[in-house]
C-alpha cells in the first residue's frame, strides 16, 4: 500500500482576501488593524486582521467583539494623524476592568493600527502578497510594530527594509511558519512579526447535484476556493454555485480539465456509480489531492474498490469513506457541515482527522 502524501502548505485564515475585496469596494478612509503578538488565551492569533472604516464600521474580527469598540477609538487617532501606532491589551488580571471589557480571556495582545487608504503601504503590501498567492503562493509579509528607526507598518518582502529582516522573513516562509523577530541592525532593536502565507484551501467537488450545493457554500463561506465538476448539463450550472468555478466535463477527463496539483481536497459525490469510479481512478493516477472523500455507505465503496482494482490500493491511504464526521447529520446541510468540518480538521493537521 502506498504511503499517504503529506499535507500541502495551506492557509485557513482567508481574511487577507476578504479585507482586500472590501478595501477595493470602499474607497473611504480606513485603518488596517493587525494582531502582531499574543500571550495566553486569545480569540485570534498573530496575523489576524480587520479593517476599520472612517464611519466606525469594520470588517473582520481580532477579538470576539470585546475589543473592537475600543480599537475604533484608537483608529480615529490614526486616521487623523495618518501615523501608525501599536496598542496593547492585557486581560490576564484585574486590570481588565480598566478597559470596561470584562472579557475574562486571560490573555494579552498587541495590535498594530495603520492607515489603509488606496495608496497606502498596507494595501500595496497586501496586494503584492495576494498576487503571489493567486499564482500558487506562498507569500510573506513583514509587520514592523516597534521601532524608532523604521516606520511602523506592513511591508512586502520586495520592500527596502534592512537585508537582515528580509532574510529572516524568507527563512520563516521556507519553514512554513510565522514568527516574531527582533532586528538589532541599528542603534535600537526593531520588532517585527514575520508572517508566512500559504495558499487558501482549494476544494474540488466531483458531482454537482443538489446536495453538493451546501458543501460548496460551506467551503466558500470559509473563504476557500471551490471547483465543481459534473458531466451532466442540467447539474453543471454556474448559478447553482455562487462563488465557485463550475466545469462540465466527463469524469474520465478530470485530469485534463482540472489542475489536481492545485487542489488540497476532493469530495466525490456524483451519485453516479460509473462516474464516481472514473473520478477516483483519475485522482489515483494523479497522486493529488492528498485528501479524497467519497460519499456513500461502505458497501458502495467496496463495489467501487472492486472496479478500481490496483488503483484502489494507490488511493486508499488518501481516501476518507464514508466522508464526513460522525455528527448524526440527517439533512443535506448537516451532511455538508460534517464534510467541510472533516476537511477543515484534516487541513489543520488535527489529531483524529487523518
Amino acid at each position: 500500500m502506498t504511503a499517504p502524501r503529506p499535507r500541502r502548505d495551506v492557509r485557513l485564515d482567508t481574511s487577507l482576501e476578504l479585507l482586500l475585496d472590501h478595501a477595493r469596494d470602499n474607497p473611504s478612509p480606513k485603518v488596517l488593524a493587525t494582531l502582531v503578538a499574543t500571550t495566553g488565551s486569545t480569540y485570534r492569533k498573530p496575523g489576524a486582521r480587520m479593517l476599520i472604516m472612517g464611519d466606525g464600521t469594520y470588517v473582520g474580527l481580532i477579538s470576539g467583539g470585546c475589543l473592537e469598540s475600543d480599537l475604533k477609538i484608537h483608529a480615529e487617532g490614526v486616521l487623523n494623524t495618518q501615523r501608525p501606532r501599536a496598542v496593547e491589551y492585557d486581560m490576564r488580571g484585574p486590570d481588565d476592568v480598566l478597559f470596561g471589557i470584562g472579557a475574562g480571556c486571560e490573555g494579552a495582545m498587541r495590535i498594530l493600527l495603520e492607515p489603509a487608504g488606496p495608496d497606502s503601504l498596507a494595501i500595496a503590501s497586501l496586494t503584492a502578497a495576494e498576487r503571489i498567492l493567486i499564482g500558487g503562493g506562498p507569500a510573506s509579509l513583514i509587520v514592523v510594530h516597534d521601532s524608532s528607526e523604521i516606520p511602523l507598518g506592513t511591508y512586502h518582502t520586495s520592500s527596502s527594509l534592512p537585508p537582515g529582516i528580509i532574510e529572516a522573513a524568507a527563512q520563516a516562509s521556507a519553514s512554513g511558519a510565522s514568527q516574531a523577530y527582533r532586528y538589532a541592525g541599528g542603534l535600537k532593536e526593531t520588532t517585527s512579526f514575520l508572517q508566512h502565507l500559504g495558499p487558501r484551501p482549494h476544494l474540488l467537488i466531483c458531482g454537482a447535484g443538489p446536495d453538493a450545493v451546501p458543501v460548496a457554500a460551506g467551503a466558500i463561506a470559509l473563504g476557500w476556493k471551490v471547483t465543481v465538476v459534473d458531466h451532466r448539463p442540467a447539474y453543471a450550472v454556474t448559478d447553482h454555485f455562487p462563488g465557485a468555478t463550475v466545469l462540465r466535463t466527463d469524469a474520465d477527463k478530470l485530469r485534463s480539465s482540472v489542475d489536481l496539483e492545485r487542489c488540497h481536497a476532493a469530495v466525490v459525490m456524483s451519485h453516479h456509480l460509473a462516474s464516481d469510479t472514473s473520478y477516483l481512478r483519475e485522482i489515483a493516477k494523479s497522486g493529488s489531492p492528498a485528501y479524497v472523500g467519497l460519499l456513500g455507505p461502505r458497501s458502495r465503496r467496496q463495489h467501487i474498490a472492486s472496479e478500481l482494482g490496483e488503483a484502489m490500493n494507490v488511493l486508499s491511504p488518501r481516501l476518507h469513506s464514508p466522508v464526513g464526521l460522525s455528527i448524526g447529520a440527517v439533512t443535506p446541510e448537516g451532511i455538508a457541515l460534517a464534510i467541510v468540518s472533516q476537511i477543515h480538521g484534516w487541513l489543520a493537521g488535527r489529531e483524529g482527522y487523518t
